[in-house]
């Protein structure tokens, strides 16, 4: 697949206000900073579609994006630590669950893991409770290109042992770096096998 279009179309707070579901959708989530909006950025071949921030926690709205004028690519907020109030964080949590959950369009949810560090139990519980409610997820480790090549190894095999202590099958993975687009073409090929 060639990105020949890619176009901001809305941020929405919540499901109601985000664009009539009449196309596939691909959404992409993580822990605050592991490097979504990068990595749409990536894809696309588009610095600064996504905005990136070094903050965390600063991606907070749904942001759809218009690819080709046949699919989005969805920026959601990450999950975990992020720089607001608990009462803002569950809001978000409440929202982002209704999403992925009542979406009729979405297709396939990106969840990004940083290889940098190992396995971290909130990510294996996020994971885990996309398994247990069917929820058709993508692994895709990020900042690949931040470590050391067995440092990261080790870390992509320890979440693997991780999770194969809860799934008798692990979901697609690809290694990704939004800094030399490793695993672009792969991410591509999916997108273009499940339109």
């Amino acid at each position: 697949m060639k990105i020949l279009s890619s176009e901001y179309i809305k941020s929405s707070a919540k499901l109601s206000q985000c664009p009539k579901p009449e196309m596939p959708e691909f959404a992409f989530i993580g822990r605050s900073n592991v490097g979504k909006s990068s990595l749409i950025n990536m894809i696309v071949n588009k610095q600064g579609l996504a905005k990136t921030s070094s903050k965390q926690g600063k991606t907070v709205t749904i942001n759809h994006f218009l690819i080709n004028k046949k699919f989005y690519l969805v920026d959601l907020p990450g999950y975990g630590y992020a720089a607001r109030s608990i009462k803002m964080r569950e809001e978000w949590e409440r929202n982002l669950w209704e999403y992925i959950m009542k979406r009729e369009s979405l297709k396939y949810l990106f969840v990004l893991i940083d290889t940098r560090i190992p396995p971290q139990k909130i990510d294996i519980d996020f994971i885990n409770k996309c398994g247990e409610r069917g929820v058709p997820i993508v692994i895709a480790f990020t900042k690949t290109d931040k470590e050391k090549e067995s440092r990261i190894k080790k870390n992509i095999n320890e979440f693997c042992a991780e999770l194969l202590k809860y799934w008798d099958e692990l979901p697609v993975m690809i290694e990704t770096s939004s800094l030399n687009k490793k695993g672009k073409p792969e991410i591509l090929k999916f997108l273009a096998d499940n339109l």
